[in-house]
This record gives structure tokens, C-alpha cells and sequence, in this order.
């Protein structure tokens, strides 16, 4: 543990602890000749006593001037558990049902019952370092990976806020593989991408993309809300003309994770119930032995400072109340 100050200039005042060891501020009464009395051990410890109790008030009181605080620290955590992105589809047809209308009375939308889904899963699994990114028409940053749990409920109650335009997912993935760029590589490294839908991956972004899979070694879990009567990610189409990315971009976009040569996994959830199995089997396969580090913040000790010298003063004074006068 480190402590700090504030405002080192205050310390000079613990000087004046110095006072109560040569002035115990008590009465001084005058009484015959005292040397053939022999000596009080007791009360000898009972000056000395209150001498040090004045002395430890006023440094408590000159450390909560001076803003007494524990620095930042970085504590060594092992435990089972990932490195997880968490990438949310906010498309607007994420605030759709599983039928793709508008909620009505109880019904839950997509995203909603992602976030409830979520908030279970980060619950269970307590030492994961997680991050979260969200993409519409652009990629959009939420939270690095981080062990606070208080953080990473506040990111998924985020994205209750409105949806907006159109699905730009190469963008979205190229962030959620950027939060691994500074990661050392202890346990599993995992994107989980949660979305209803997909677009065209273009030249470019194939490329890049397949280079940040296998250079970070990501593991990727795919759970895809299907809207009742849409199209969805194994079986083709009827008709072969229909057999092409534009008209089916979320089967191109698996196979095109099928193909990255990665461990990845895709799952179809075309209700809240099947989307929980999903989560719950992604909870059971990863869980790795993790070796984090892990950032406890700047605490401040100036209050526990004042506590110590109200504590200290309320004693001196019932000392100074029991004190003998004549």
C-alpha cells in the first residue's frame, strides 16, 4: 500500500503534535513537599497516556488537512474466466420483437431481452475482464475490457438508449478487435457478438479483418436473432438467384466466419428462451484459467482521518471533564 498527500505543505504542522509531550494542559494545583511519596506507576502511564492521545489527534487532524489518500494500485488476480467483447447490434430493428413489430403491453424487444440475457451472464461469471462496442451505421466505443462489475452493468444498461440507422458490422467487429491491442495474451480472447441481422463484408474489410482474427487469436460466439420467417444462417435458399450476399448477407457472413479459421461458434435464437441457451452454453465452455491484472483506484483516507481526530478530541475532552478542581 502507498499513501500520498494532497497538500504536502499542511505537514509541516505535525510539528505541533511536539506540544502535548512537554504540556498535558491539565491544572496544575500546588501541594507540600512530594519527594519522600513514592512513585505512581499508574498514574505516570495515565500523563503519558493522554500526552500520546493529544499527540496522534493533532497528526490525524494535520493528515486529513493534508488529504491522506492510498494511490492507485495494481493487484495480481488469477481466476477462470475470459477476456470478453461484448459487440451489440443498435440497428433499429433491434427494438423489434422476435415477430419484427413493435412491443406491445409486456413484450420484451430484441435488445431488451439482450440486456436482461447479459446482465444474467456477466453475473455468473465473476472474474472475466469484459468490454463492450455497439455499431449501427458506425461503430460506437462503450467500455474497455474491465473487471468492475458496477461498470460493465452500467455499459449494457446503455444501450437501452434509441436505436439508430443501418447495420455497418465490419466496422463494428475491426472496433471489437482493437480492445485487444494492448491485452497481454493470458486466457481466452473472445468477441460476442449479439445482432439480428448483418451487411455485406466489402474487399477490404475481408482482408483486414481475417489479419485482426489471427493476429489476436479470438475466439468468436455469434448469437443471431432471427426474426420469425427471415432467412437464417444454414439453410440455403430456394431459389439459387437468391443464393448471393445481397440477398442473404447473414448466411454470407457466416460462412465468412466459417472460413477465418478460428474457433468460432454461431447460434440461431428465435426467441428470448433460445437466446438464454445460447448464453448459458457459452458460459459453460469458457471457463479458463485467467491471470489479470487488476486496477483498484485512488481511495481517499481524509475522512477516515477527520473520524480519528473527532475520536480523539471527544476523549481528550471527557478526560479534561473528569479532571479535579479546586
Amino acid at each position: 500500500m502507498t499513501l500520498a498527500v494532497e497538500s504536502p505543505y499542511w505537514l509541516f504542522a505535525v510539528l505541533l503534535a511536539l506540544l502535548p509531550l512537554f504540556n498535558t494542559a491539565m491544572r496544575v494545583n500546588s501541594y507540600p513537599y512530594t519527594v519522600l511519596i513514592p512513585a505512581d506507576a499508574l498514574s505516570t502511564a495515565i500523563v503519558w497516556g493522554i500526552r500520546c492521545l493529544s499527540a496522534a489527534t493533532i497528526i490525524a487532524l494535520v493528515l486529513g488537512l493534508a488529504g491522506l489518500h492510498q494511490t492507485e494500485q495494481v493487484q495480481e488476480r488469477i481466476g477462470y474466466g475470459a477476456n470478453i467483447v461484448l459487440l451489440i447490434d443498435r440497428s433499429n430493428s433491434m427494438d423489434t420483437n422476435f415477430i419484427g413489430k413493435t412491443p406491445e403491453g409486456g413484450e420484451e424487444s430484441k435488445a431488451a431481452a439482450a440486456r436482461r440475457l447479459l446482465t444474467g451472464f456477466v453475473q455468473k461469471r465473476p472474474h472475466d475482464r469484459i468490454g463492450m462496442a455497439a455499431y449501427s451505421t458506425a461503430p460506437l466505443f462503450v467500455l474497455p475490457l474491465t473487471e468492475n462489475k458496477q461498470a460493465i452493468q452500467a455499459a449494457i444498461d446503455a444501450t437501452a438508449l434509441p436505436a439508430l440507422a443501418y447495420t455497418h458490422i465490419s466496422k463494428g467487429l475491426g472496433m471489437a478487435l482493437s480492445f485487444f491491442d494492448q491485452t497481454p495474451m493470458t486466457g481466452s480472447r473472445i468477441v460476442l457478438l449479439v445482432s439480428d441481422g448483418a451487411a455485406v463484408i466489402d474487399h477490404d474489410s475481408d482482408t483486414a479483418l481475417r489479419q485482426l482474427f489471427k493476429q489476436h487469436n479470438v475466439r468468436l460466439y455469434w448469437i443471431f436473432l432471427r426474426t420469425a420467417n427471415s432467412q437464417g444462417l444454414f439453410e440455403p435458399p430456394k431459389d439459387s438467384r437468391d443464393d448471393n450476399a445481397q440477398a442473404m448477407p447473414e448466411r454470407y457472413l457466416h460462412q465468412f466466419f466459417s472460413s477465418l479459421d478460428i474457433p468460432y461458434q454461431a447460434y440461431e435464437a428465435e426467441n428470448p428462451d433460445a437466446m438464454q441457451k445460447a448464453i448459458a452454453d457459452i458460459n459453460r465452455l469458457e471457463q479458463s484459467p485467467l491471470h489479470y491484472q487488476e486496477r483498484v483506484p485512488k481511495q481517499d483516507l481524509s475522512a477516515d482521518c477527520y473520524r480519528a481526530a473527532t475520536l480523539g478530541l471527544l476523549l481528550l475532552l471527557a478526560v479534561k471533564c473528569c479532571e479535579v478542581k479546586r
